[in-house]
């Protein structure tokens, strides 16, 4: 089951919140001793998640849990170190469980000893998956998602953003489970920041999305990630202060992904790194400060120099 994104956080009568993790989405089932653990894309996930996997056997036969795997390095949520353990296998993913151990958050019930619980309202699954996790006393790497009625309980939780929470996934108390449907609700807590724009799409003339850059603690020009397609009138805008990079720009043979997950590059213009513009994010970023989803336009701020933009960590090497 999907959500679809909400302007506000506000919390309507009939309705329960959770928490947005900053995690990857699986769906997780044990049925006769053999365990099922695949994305939402149905990726198999069991051979990089082998603690996970074992896990499983405290759920009782017949189950299927809906969830998100989330990793906890340093105080906050790290989805790089997710990611990279998305491509382990065999012993790498044995020690990679050991040095960052993952944790399924439970936030729906599927499957219970047999019966499909899909067609009861998420008030009863709620009910019983929080009796599966107190009558089998699970333990981790299993961690009951929170859950509210309380309009003061979400507002704190949108104060968590510094370790990892993105915002909140709101469901109709009376709603079954709809698979594939968009019946649940999301609200993504977002902030504006100022990036100085180091490449583009399409042209100087008429710029189609901006690479962002922001200088790092060693005083290099890392990229920080890309906005959403810009409007027309951003476009314009920007062109006259867009300008031919001088000689030995600092992104010179660099090659840009056109998205996580692909081997396409984009098909980049180099400009001259001296335009700052505002943007609006939300909170996820990698361990070097980037920001993993795109970033969409706010303005041009040309009474900043790149100098007086706030730096990001040191790139990784």
């Amino acid at each position: 089951m999907l959500a679809s994104a909400i302007p506000t956080a506000k919390l309507t009568p009939g309705w329960a919140a959770e928490p947005k993790w900053d995690g990857y989405r699986v769906l997780l089932s044990v049925d006769e001793g053999r365990v099922q653990l695949v994305s939402r894309r149905g990726t198999d996930l069991r051979a990089s998640f082998p603690e996970i996997v074992e896990a499983a056997g405290q759920l009782p036969e017949g189950t299927a849990v809906d969830g998100e795997l989330v990793v906890w390095e340093a105080g906050r949520l790290a989805f790089d170190r997710l990611q990279h353990r998305m491509k382990r296998r065999g012993l790498s993913a044995e020690r990679a469980a050991g040095e960052w151990p993952a944790h399924l958050v439970a936030f729906d019930l599927l499957r219970l000893n047999g019966t499909d619980t899909t067609p009861w309202p998420h008030r009863r699954r709620r009910h019983a998956l929080e009796a599966v996790f107190s009558a089998r006393r699970l333990t981790a790497p299993w961690t009951l998602c929170p859950s509210t009625t309380s309009q003061a309980v979400v507002d704190e939780w949108l104060t968590w953003t510094t370790v990892g929470v993105e915002g909140v996934v709101f469901k109709r108390l009376s709603e079954p489970y709809r698979s594939g449907a968009r019946g649940w609700t999301k609200y993504k807590v977002r902030e504006t920041a100022e990036a100085i724009i180091g490449a583009i799409t399409g042209t100087r003339s008429a710029p189609r999305t901006l690479l962002l850059a922001r200088y790092d603690t060693d005083g290099n020009l890392a990229f920080v990630g890309r906005t959403t397609t810009l409007p027309a009138a951003a476009g314009d805008t920007l062109a006259p202060l867009l300008t031919r990079p001088t000689p030995g720009h600092p992104w010179e043979g660099w090659s840009f992904s056109a998205g996580w997950g692909t081997s396409k590059t984009l098909d980049v213009t180099l400009v001259e790194p001296d335009v700052v513009v505002e943007v609006a994010t939300d909170i996820a970023r990698d361990s070097s400060g980037r920001w993993r989803h795109p970033a969409r336009w706010h303005r041009v701020r040309t009474d900043l120099s790149p100098t007086e933009v706030a730096r990001t960590r040191r790139s990784p090497e």
